[in-house]
Order: C-alpha cells, then structure tokens, then sequence
C-alpha cells in the first residue's frame, strides 16, 4: 500500500546544533557489531596466514600488485564503507561500482582478490567476507613493500548492494581542488591529517597519463624547484604523455625515486613541486592548504611519524563500516556477485 506524500516542515537549525547532530550521527557506527581481532579465531583461525602466504607471492611476482590492492580497498571504504561493494561485476540486476568514472581506468587488482578467496573458501567454506579479505590484504600489501604494520579488527559482512553514484562522487579525483578533496574525506569522518597521511599510500603505484596530463601541461613547471633531475622527469612524462593525440594508458610512477618501496619519499618530491597528480600537489602547493602543507612538510622529515600516522588512519578508514551489510548483509562465495 503506498502511503501519501506529504509536505513536512523542518525547523532551520544553527550550524552549532548540525555539528552535534553530525557527531551523534557518526557515533551511531560505535553502536553497529563491533570489529574484533579474534573474530575468525574459532571458525577460520588460518585466515590471516592464508591472506599473508598469497599476498607475498603477488608482491613477489610484480611489487606493483601492492599499490593495486591499496587502491582498490581505498576506493571499497569510500563508498558504502568497507563493504567489498567495489568487487562486484555488473549483473542485471546490479549496477557495480566498477564502470564509474573514478574507477574504470584506475581499479585493478581483482583477480588477486579471486584467488585469494578461492584459497580461503577451500579452507573455510562461507566465512570470511570479501569485504575482509581486501581489507587484510591491503594491510600486507603496505607491509610486503617496506610500509607500517597495524592490526586489522575484522568482522564485516559483504554488502549485497553498489553504488555507480556514489563511487563517482564520494572518491577524490586526480584534477581535484584541495577544499573538495577536503571535504570528501570529512564526509567519510576522516581528517585533514588523515588526508595527508593517507595520500602518502602514493610513495607506491601507477597513475595513467589521462589523469596527469592536466598537471605536466598545467602548472607542473610554476611548482617545479626546476632542478635538473625535475627537467628531465617533466620532459620523461611529456614524451609519453602526449598534450593530444592519445597515450591516455600510458603510465607512469608516482613516486619515481622509489617507486616500489613504501616510504616518505612522496613528501619530499611534494617539497620539489614534482607531485605527479593535481590533487597531490595541492597539499604543499595550494594558497588554501596551511595545514595541509605543514603535515607535508613532518612528513617529509619525520618518517617514523608518517607511518605512524599511516598505520592510524588506516584503521580509521577500515572502520568506516556500512550499518545495511551488518543487517543485511552476507559472506560472498564469489566476490564478484551477490549469492543467489
């Protein structure tokens, strides 16, 4: 029976009562089936190991199989949570997150995921979510390169739902301005130094040419300190990042000093100007970012407290959870799609 609509009338609060209210309404995750370490210690106690023994023979096959896993567990938390929405294909009846703008030249990484879940379905049969396997493997992925260890409370359902709109507009995008960014990570409940922190995931990984161009043709040489290795870099991306003509899928490291090591070095080619993406850039650069460029600058001198802080923020995005999926929500036999 459909119930008629009706216009309701809502008072205008003051910005000091949205405040509380946006608190208690971020406090209401604290109330969802809390995220434990030993939550697979009675039903799949190997889970960890088994997560662990795959990883190191990804990263070992192609140390770029790192970034892919972090990137790919960036992009699940971002949208619905922490979720494994960002693993399913579409089907029918299901619009996936896959094809969206932010993600379709940027996501790979799944058959990782694949494997690892057939490996942990042949041991423990309808247990361990999707949402969990990405998010521990992401964990060993920063670790297998040189970067931080955190533990990882585990736990979560897998959602039976995506969201194409979401995934278009909650994930920050290469060409974005600083504020927006900002704002994108408040809405998750994430920090402006959790946003620094955890743009240093880009000391490892790829980016495509159609994602940097805009920056190399733009105000890459305004920010540049022009030294001669900064030159020879710009004149390297230029050559393989044509202005027009193609070359989208081109790649190039982000972090090109070491590109397969987890370490501060992104912070410190930030300091130079020769942040390979807008968006990073921004974070020393913009006339808006004071804070932003502070941290940049700790960073960039403090290693132990960048991974420090990695690690912590890390597991606050971790625990951005999607209230449906504990409710709702399943363990995937296949984390492409929904049981049927």
């Amino acid at each position: 029976m459909a119930f008629p609509l009706r216009e309701i009338k809502l008072p205008i609060l003051p910005f000091s009562m949205l405040i509380i209210i946006s608190i208690l309404g971020r406090s209401l995750h604290a109330s969802d089936p809390p995220l434990t370490l030993d939550y697979y210690a009675p039903t799949c106690p190997s889970v960890f190991e088994i997560v662990k023994k795959e990883m190191e023979c990804e990263v070992l096959s192609d140390p770029r199989n790192a970034a892919l896993i972090l990137r790919l567990h960036f992009h699940d938390c971002f949208v619905q949570g922490c979720d494994g929405s960002v693993l399913l294909d579409d089907t029918i009846t299901l619009e996936g997150e896959k094809k969206a703008s932010t993600n379709i030249n940027s996501l790979e990484g799944f058959k990782i995921i694949d494997r690892i879940k057939n490996k942990i379905e042949s041991e423990c049969p309808g247990i361990v979510s999707c949402a969990d396997i990405l998010t521990i493997a992401a964990r060993d992925a920063v670790l297998l390169v040189g970067g931080p260890y955190w533990d990882v409370p585990v736990g979560r359902k897998d959602s039976k739902t995506a969201s194409f709109e979401l995934a278009a507009s909650n994930i920050p995008t290469a060409d974005e301005g600083l504020l927006s960014i900002i704002t994108k990570f408040l809405y998750q409940g994430l920090s402006v130094t959790d946003l620094v922190a955890l743009s240093g995931a880009h000391t490892i990984g790829m980016a495509h040419c159609a994602n940097f161009r805009a920056r190399i043709y733009g105000d890459f040489e305004t920010t540049s300190d022009r030294s001669p290795v900064s030159e020879t870099y710009l004149n390297n991306l230029t050559s393989m990042c044509p202005a027009t003509g193609g070359g989208d899928n081109n790649i190039s490291a982000m972090d090109y000093v070491t590109p397969n090591l987890f370490d501060n070095s992104f912070y410190h080619l930030l300091l130079k100007g020769d942040g390979l993406l807008n968006s990073d850039q921004e974070l020393y650069s913009s006339i808006l970012g004071l804070e932003t460029k502070n941290l940049v600058i700790k960073y960039a001198h403090d290693p132990i407290a960048f991974f420090h802080q990695f690690s912590d923020s890390m597991v606050k995005m971790e625990n951005i959870t999607n209230p449906d999926s504990f409710v709702n929500g399943e363990i995937r036999t296949n984390c492409r799609f929904v049981n049927t």
